[in-house]
């Protein structure tokens, strides 16, 4: 089959582009803690390499996006001074190259379609992961929709040693994922229509060249299908860092979704107090804290994240 293979995610030993990083949220609701402590990391990370920081909203999943959140995001982070280096890039406006990507792997053999149901695969499973919203998928479709009507469009991964996914995270280390066992084939086009996360990241990575991903620890467990798939289409890997999630009182990852309080940035500083407390969650020296402005404040969180993650 092909693409397959054991993929090492280290960089090779070249003269490496600029660094290029982005933060990616997602318009379902205003931001609040966890999503300023990926904001502020994914920015600190790019200035501490001298690099480029792009805003990109992921706002594909339209039941889900809030109408207004999008322009609330944005003014949100000007008024915390975190300014995208480039024109902002919107998914929801980049169809046609999710739409040329699938027809890329499809040509190549990569793509099936998948007439199954969530519950039909639950039930056909003996264990059950969760795996960024979605169930493991036992490859029943692999072979043929024996009568079923396409739902979705899944990308076949390969099967023993070469589904074996290593890559070293910045933050959490070394990290392994079996791809077969773990995974399963992942759905690129949803049964609803919707383009799937990990086609629209990786396309968008590649077609922004970014270098490095600063995100969340909840995305970690994305990274190596995204790494398979960037060498499907030919992309290359860029370097990783998952920041730890920002809990809330029952200890789940704090989210819109559990009601996570909107950020208070409406004067300077409270703006400043936001971005302290981010810092302090990211680990940073607690001499922040006495930094009275905050061009003073990052200043100095620049030079503590060189120093902490200049690598």
């Amino acid at each position: 089959m092909a693409h397959a293979f054991t993929h090492d995610a280290t960089p090779p030993a070249r003269s490496e582009p600029r660094y290029r990083g982005r933060f990616a949220p997602s318009p379902t609701g205003p931001l609040h803690r966890g999503s300023l402590v990926t904001a502020l990391a994914s920015w600190l990370d790019a200035r501490a390499h001298d690099g480029i920081w792009i805003v990109r909203m992921e706002d594909l999943d339209e039941p889900r996006c809030v109408p207004g959140a999008a322009d609330t995001i944005l003014a949100t982070l000007s008024r915390l001074g975190l300014h995208s280096d480039e024109p902002v890039v919107w998914q929801s406006q980049r169809h046609a190259q999710y739409e040329q990507a699938l027809a890329s792997l499809t040509a190549r053999g990569l793509v099936y379609p998948c007439g199954c149901t969530r519950r039909e695969i639950a039930d056909s499973l003996t264990r059950v992961h969760a795996r960024h919203s979605t169930l493991a998928y036992p490859g029943t479709c692999r072979h043929g929709l024996h009568g079923k009507t396409p739902r979705a469009w899944r990308l076949r991964v390969p099967d023993g040693e070469a589904a074996r996914i290593r890559f070293d995270d910045r933050w959490m280390g070394p990290q392994t994922q079996d791809l077969a066992t773990e995974v399963g084939d992942f759905v690129l086009k949803r049964a609803d229509g919707q383009w799937a996360y990990q086609l629209a990241v990786v396309v968008d990575d590649q077609a922004q060249g970014m270098t490095h991903i600063v995100r969340g620890a909840d995305l970690l467990d994305s990274t190596a299908r995204q790494i398979y798939l960037q060498a499907c289409l030919d992309a290359p890997t860029p370097r990783y860092l998952h920041v730890p999630l920002v809990l809330a009182d029952d200890s789940e990852k704090l989210s819109k979704q559990n009601g996570a309080a909107p950020l208070v940035t409406d004067t300077p500083e409270a703006a400043l107090a936001a971005l302290k407390d981010a810092a302090t969650h990211l680990g940073l020296p607690a001499s922040l804290a006495h930094a009275a402005h905050r061009e003073d404040f990052y200043a100095a969180a620049t030079q503590a994240w060189r120093v902490q993650h200049g690598e």
